[in-house]
């Protein structure tokens, strides 16, 4: 019996260090996703701000869950597609959702296909809940960005670049049509490509508080040069595919708002006083005043006008400009009195600021040498405001508490990594959404003052599987460079690592302006892709140049005018610095980066010739004459005006110096970073007799992904970096 017992003993340990020693493999990473953490989707809060509703999905379909802050616990669910389809017949997948303003209709979006970064269109469906009735809206195929009015029983959405308004009272009959269409190269209501990708929204118009207006947006494109892509498909002919999009210098689409009256559907241009380029943002005050942002076309001056929408007359707000460029952010509450709450780098750190209805600063209410990374709201009630900062660290996020005069600091996050807060409507609850590198995301229901009252998820099955793996270390660190600046970064080491052995060295590099990869945060994706490659002996690390975020306006402005040229040094130095640690192996120190991190890679390997071994770069920038007006020129300014800005740090013009392994990829309908990037610095590379590797996706955009697309891409990087360093 003993022995028997002894055997079995023997038996669980074999067995019990198999089961710790799994190493991670790149089907666990980009097949099976085994390290993705799960989290609420579709979070709302309820009008009452008492309850919140999340979209959940099963067997049944998709579901619309009602749930209590207060108790965690599950008020019942507010509609299914299960019981749509046993109370109308028709069977309804939607994948998002939105309530009516008296939560007794939720207007469904089906079948939803993205158009670019953040655009989409879908079949819309309004369900009403009392009655048990579902119409769609009566036009011929998808449309875009359907929104209920706050008052009244409509809804306004886009089709076909026009703007529809369409009365629920008159049994899904009536719609107004307004704004000019595709036809002529115009866009009513929605955002053109550069808009949407670079000040980050798609949706081009708001309804008034009290629902009497419509403000929207109109483009005019027909001077915006056209961008072609094929699409190979798999037909016998391609075809081919055309979109307006300005490169650096070129011309932008003009932009007006128009005002539509609901009561008696007139429609009117603002015409605003002063020259502008772009209008990067339009808000309503509680007011009903329409406040548009305007900018000009070097982004360094910001101008905020506020408009009567009786008479569409502006008036001048407030003003800021910059000795560089100026971010567009969200961070901004129209108070009852006509104040309002501003974010502001004006000091050298984005701090929050009271301005008064004259456009005066009343209270710098946050200060410090650290910046606040996202504003949440204000509670006027309690004249209490809520925001996200760097304040202890770079590297982490953590929420905070602040009164208006700019006292009563309170910090409400307890844990150090990456805290991101989701307030109820009135402020009296939050959902906390915390995570670390070694801590996949914890969700926690809290009260205003920070206390937790529940978990809500967190991702107990995903932890157990972490420890049934034989991990890397991730370590942080700084380091000083040759220009005497000191830089953060993190380092993966084996789970075997041996200090008494040499190490290559892969780096990952992003670098561009206000970004960050050197962050205590979960990552379910590369970091376990980085994984697989401590597993094979490599030590990978990355490092935050000059110009990333985090570290105030001075520190991420270095760059400008320059992009590549500091990052570039800074990343060099980087490697240079790992060569001197005991470890590495100085001789085989190896780059790689994504877009922007492509057009760094492949500056490092050419610039960094004697320092780097290999270098991979996926969908790089190559000339930045080749990227859009407003992203490029907010760095850049213009080609016209900065010529040798563009051209010295181009990767293209420093060919000539590559002496290591190098290898180009990227997706041919990529509408973003286009493939004539690509196409360009082959054609420099062979001019220059220098021989490099290349891998091409047919019809893959700039993510490149899809089906085993994914898995493919980072087992040839792999292979490439197995063979090269």
């Amino acid at each position: 019996m003993k022995k028997l017992v002894l055997t079995h003993a023997l038996l669980f340990l074999v067995f019990g260090l198999s089961a710790q020693s799994k190493k991670v493999s790149l089907e666990d990473v980009w097949l099976q996703y085994r390290f993705s953490p799960k989290g609420t989707s579709g979070l709302r809060s309820m009008k009452d701000g008492l309850h919140y509703t999340a979209l959940t999905n099963s067997d049944n379909g998709p579901t619309v869950e009602k749930f209590s802050y207060k108790t965690g616990e599950s008020v019942g669910f507010i509609i299914s597609a299960k019981v749509i389809k046993e109370q109308t017949g028709k069977n309804i997948q939607f994948d998002q959702y939105q309530f009516s303003p008296n939560e007794d209709k939720v207007l469904l979006a089906t079948e939803t296909e993205s158009i670019y970064r953040h655009s989409s269109k879908s079949h819309y469906y309004i369900y009403d809940l009392k009655a048990a009735l579902l119409d769609s809206i009566p036009v011929e195929g998808k449309q875009q960005l359907a929104t209920f009015s706050p008052t009244r029983n409509q809804v306004a959405f886009v089709h076909d670049n026009h703007m529809f308004v369409q009365d629920l009272d008159t049994k899904g009959t009536q719609l107004i049509a307004f704004g000019k269409g595709k036809d002529d190269a115009f866009i009513a209501g929605a955002v053109d490509w550069v808009y949407e990708e670079e000040f980050s929204f798609d949706k081009g118009f708001e309804w008034s508080p009290d629902g009497d207006f419509i403000a929207y947006y109109q483009f005019d494109e027909r001077e915006v040069p056209l961008f072609s892509m094929d699409i190979f498909g798999k037909g016998l002919y391609p075809s081919e595919y055309e979109f307006k999009y300005p490169k650096a210098g070129e011309p932008n689409s003009k932009v007006t708002i128009h005002l539509l009256h609901m009561n008696d559907q007139q429609d009117i241009t603002v015409e605003l006083p002063e020259e502008y380029e772009y209008i990067p943002r339009i808000k309503w005050t509680k007011g009903n005043q329409l406040v548009i942002y305007t900018m000009n076309r070097l982004q360094n001056k910001l101008t905020l006008w506020r408009v009567n929408p009786e008479d569409a007359e502006p008036y001048l707000l407030y003003q800021e400009n910059a000795p560089s460029y100026l971010e567009i952010t969200d961070d901004v509450r129209f108070l009852k009195d006509g104040s309002f709450i501003w974010t502001s780098e004006r000091d050298g750190y984005n701090h929050i600021y009271h301005i008064s209805v004259k456009g005066e600063i009343k209270t710098q209410i946050t200060k410090g040498e650290w910046p606040v990374t996202e504003f949440y709201g204000i509670d006027e009630d309690s004249q209490t405001l809520y925001y996200q900062s760097a304040e202890e660290s770079p590297l982490e996020r953590a929420v905070y508490s602040i009164n208006l005069k700019g006292n009563t600091k309170k910090k409400l996050s307890k844990l150090n990594g990456w805290n991101n807060a989701e307030f109820s409507n009135g402020f009296k609850y939050y959902i906390n959404s915390y995570s670390s590198k070694d801590v996949p995301t914890l969700e926690t229901l809290h009260t205003s003052d920070g206390n937790q009252l529940r978990v809500i998820q967190d991702n107990t099955d995903l932890k157990a599987r972490l420890r049934s793996y034989n991990l890397a270390s991730k370590e942080f660190f700084t380091f000083t460079t040759e220009d005497q600046v000191e830089l953060n970064g993190w380092i993966m080491k084996p789970f075997d690592f041996d200090p008494a052995k040499k190490y290559p060295v892969l780096m990952f590099v992003y670098g561009g302006p206000g970004s960050q990869t050197v962050k205590n945060q979960y990552d379910g994706f590369n970091h376990f892709y980085y994984e697989t490659l401590a597993n094979q002996g490599y030590l990978i690390v990355s490092v935050d140049n000059r110009g990333t975020g985090a570290r105030g306006r001075d520190f991420r402005t270095t760059t400008y005018q320059e992009l590549g040229k500091f990052e570039t040094e800074d990343q060099i130095s980087g490697a240079k610095y790992l060569g001197t640690l005991p470890y590495v192996d100085k001789d085989r120190i190896g780059i790689w980066g994504w877009s922007y991190g492509g057009y760094m890679s492949s500056l490092c390997i050419t610039k960094g010739a004697d320092v780097f071994k290999m270098a991979v770069a996926v969908a790089p920038v190559t000339n930045w004459r080749f990227y859009d007006s407003i992203y490029t020129e907010r760095y850049m300014r213009t080609p016209q005006d900065n010529a040798s800005g563009y051209d010295e740090n181009s990767p293209i013009n420093h060919v000539s110096k590559l002496k290591g392994a190098y290898l180009l990829i990227h997706g041919t309908a990529d509408d973003n970073v286009h493939f004539q990037n690509t196409t360009r610095m082959i054609s420099a590379l062979v001019d220059a007799n220098k021989q490099f590797d290349l891998f091409v996706y047919p019809d893959k955009n700039h993510g490149i992904y899809g089906g085993y697309t994914r898995y493919h891409l980072f087992k040839k990087m792999t292979n490439f970096i197995n063979e090269n360093l």
